[in-house]
Order: C-alpha cells, then sequence, then structure tokens
C-alpha cells in the first residue's frame, strides 16, 4: 500500500550537498539529476536518512556530503552509534541519470554513471543488500521521501527545456 500525500507531514526540501536524518515523521523531497540519494530505513526505531551527492569520491574533501562514498559513511556511521546493523537496513538508490546528450555521447563513464557505481561498490563492500533503486538513463528524477514508513514515491521527470529571455 502507497503512502498517501499527506499534507500535515512537515517537508523538507533535500538541497544537494546535504544530508536529512529523522526519527520524526517527515516528508523528503529533492530533484536528482546526475547526483544520487542514498537513502536508509530501519523499522524498529522508524529512522530513516537520505542523502543527496553530486559526485563520487572525497579525496579528503572539507565538503563530506557533497560526495557518494562520505556521504554514505556518514549516515551509516550514524545509524552504528545508535546501536542499529547496517545489516537491518532497507537500502534504496536513486538517480545518476545522463540527462545532458553531449554528455551521453562521450566513451567514458559520465558523472551519473560514476555516482551509481561508487554507490553499488560500497553497499558490496559493507555487505549491504538494495532493497529498491531507479538509476541510470536519460531523465532526472524528483523523489518524495517518508522518513517513518521508508516509503518512497517517484516521479521522472521527462524533459527539461530553456526559457526564452524575452526575444
Amino acid at each position: 500500500m502507497m503512502p498517501s500525500l499527506a499534507l500535515e507531514l512537515p517537508v523538507h526540501y533535500l538541497k544537494p550537498a546535504e544530508i536529512f536524518i529523522s526519527d520524526q515523521p517527515t516528508l523528503v523531497t529533492t530533484t536528482l539529476g546526475s547526483c544520487v540519494s542514498v537513502v536508509f530505513f530501519h523499522r524498529r526505531p522508524r529512522l530513516g536518512a537520505i542523502c543527496h551527492a553530486l559526485l563520487p569520491s572525497s579525496h579528503e574533501s572539507d565538503d563530506k556530503f557533497k560526495f557518494v562514498d562520505s556521504s554514505i559513511a556518514w549516515m551509516l556511521d550514524h545509524f552504528i552509534v545508535r546501536g542499529l546493523k547496517p545489516s537491518q537496513l532497507q537500502v534504496k538508490l536513486f538517480g545518476g541519470s545522463d540527462m545532458l546528450e553531449s554528455f551521453r555521447e562521450q566513451s567514458s563513464a559520465t558523472i551519473g554513471q560514476q555516482n551509481i557505481h561508487k554507490a553499488l561498490e560500497i553497499f558490496k563492500d559493507r555487505g549491504l543488500q538494495i532493497t529498491s533503486s531507479n538509476v541510470g538513463g536519460i531523465y532526472g528524477r524528483k523523489i518524495f521521501f517518508y522518513t517513518h514508513t521508508g516509503k518512497i514515491l517517484l516521479k521522472r521527470i521527462k524533459k527539461a527545456c530553456w526559457l526564452d529571455q524575452g526575444k
């Protein structure tokens, strides 16, 4: 059963390079192109976490939430500190699209593909099993994450266009 769009829930818009973690019912929404969102949910305390990562690897950057690797590590540490086992998490992955034609034509992996690969590599290394994902392709996504249920509502963004500047 899909959750209704409960208007009484607080709504948080997750911006790029941010993480949101809560055990309070909240609707978190974000919009993804080549960026990825990793979602973790633990049923027992009803604790949900989501990141909006722009690039695959941090390389010791101060802005750790900007990167897939350091965002995942930070969120996992938050669950472990609370005495929760990562093996009991629902793990979800979204985004990593190649929306711009000029980047899709490159022979090397695009940023979206690199972000997906990095997340999957970390999940494998940490023994985490993905319970849901929607990644890649040429369209963006808008996701709605219900922190108290772990449910995700996903909308595809099929086309972007430039608006005329008054010409």
